[in-house]
């Protein structure tokens, strides 16, 4: 294996002042920074791709809180291991990683005893709370990256950087929020009804899933483009994010952060469904009216990052389950580009940064 010499500095994307990625100053600036070192137990990557999220989005505009100033953004990181921090396990050296948005956790309060880490209330999250992958490298904990396949491994469609990067966030938060919904077991003679609000990089993920599961799923977004591959993955049906469905709902999840929809989505839900909300990030919901939206045990259901293991079941279950990123390839250097037409809704599917520097 070819030995790689690590920079003593590097280019990365930095939020500077949080503001609209579309307006006249742009938030986000391309700078030259140090290469970070590993600390006690820590993984330098070097950084090969990484997904542009909706939550990259919501950091650079100040929709969520600056936790650390001029930070870099991303967190669906596909790189290899080029250095390892003390205490470290050596074998992570020339490790293929995914590197996830779960950055850490305590490791000791209830909700970390419980198994329940997504919940820690001293959790840290990567490009948020500490840099992230829209960089030449990142620095991440050993006990927080994921072992990718290598080599012949990796030979598959899916096992691509750029395939694999979505993943990493868009769709274990996408199969989290599917669990959170309680989708009742689908059978040849009666399948789940499943409704998916939003359909980008997270939600194409998971109507795979749920397809796969033998579920019906109809697809509710404004845009058409997204209305079409809806319908090219094998969705029953695909209609303006207000409309409703054909037919009443087990289960949905609201993947766009918009509170006007979640109305509309508690009356498409059929008697005991679920809404699951799937963002870290929703502008204020209407009043509901409970006698229409909340009757007849309909529930409303928050999802909050993912635990290791629910990261790693997912991972698992891609192959088996054939899920497929649709992505759209930007170059690194074109990290603002990027968020812009993710604003926009130029593309459909997800799109991924490639490192070009």
């Amino acid at each position: 294996m070819t030995t790689h010499t690590v920079p003593t500095t590097m280019h990365a994307w930095q939020v500077t002042t949080p503001g609209p990625v579309d307006g006249a100053d742009a938030p986000l600036e391309l700078v030259e920074k140090s290469v970070p070192a590993p600390g006690p137990g820590e993984l330098l990557v070097h950084v090969h791709t990484c997904g542009v999220c909706r939550t990259d989005l919501h950091v650079t505009e100040g929709d969520l809180d600056v936790h650390h100033p001029h930070v870099t953004p991303g967190h669906e990181i596909v790189g290899v291991v080029v250095a390892v921090g003390e205490g470290a396990d050596p074998s992570w050296k020339d490790a293929r990683v995914g590197v996830a948005w779960l950055r850490s956790t305590c490791g000791e309060c209830r909700w970390c005893r419980s198994g329940r880490e997504n919940l820690c209330p001293h959790s840290t999250y990567t490009g948020w709370d500490a840099d992230g992958g829209y960089a030449e490298y990142t620095v991440v904990p050993a006990d927080f990256a994921y072992r990718l396949p290598t080599g012949e491994d990796a030979a598959s469609e899916v096992a691509s950087d750029t395939a694999l990067s979505p993943l990493l966030c868009a769709g274990i938060i996408g199969y989290h929020a599917l669990q959170r919904a309680g989708l009742p077991e689908s059978t040849p003679d009666n399948p789940a009804r499943l409704g998916l609000y939003g359909f980008g990089g997270s939600a194409h993920l998971c109507a795979q899933l749920a397809l796969a599961s033998g579920a019906r799923v109809h697809v509710l977004t404004r845009d058409k483009a997204a209305q079409e591959l809806a319908l090219s993955l094998g969705c029953a049906s695909a209609a303006g994010a207000y409309d409703m469905p054909p037919e009443p709902l087990d289960a949905a999840v609201l993947f766009a952060p918009v509170g006007d929809i979640v109305p509309p989505a508690m009356r498409a839900l059929d008697r005991g469904g679920v809404l699951s909300i799937a963002g870290i990030h929703l502008s204020d919901t209407p009043p509901l009216n409970y006698e229409n939206e909340l009757f007849y045990e309909k529930e409303i259901r928050s999802v909050t990052s993912n635990t290791r293991a629910r990261g790693r079941e997912f991972l698992s279950l891609v192959e088996e389950y054939g899920v497929r990123a649709t992505t759209h390839e930007y170059p690194m250097s074109r990290g603002l580009d990027a968020l812009r037409d993710l604003k926009a809704g130029r593309f459909d599917g997800a799109a991924v940064l490639v490192n070009d520097f």
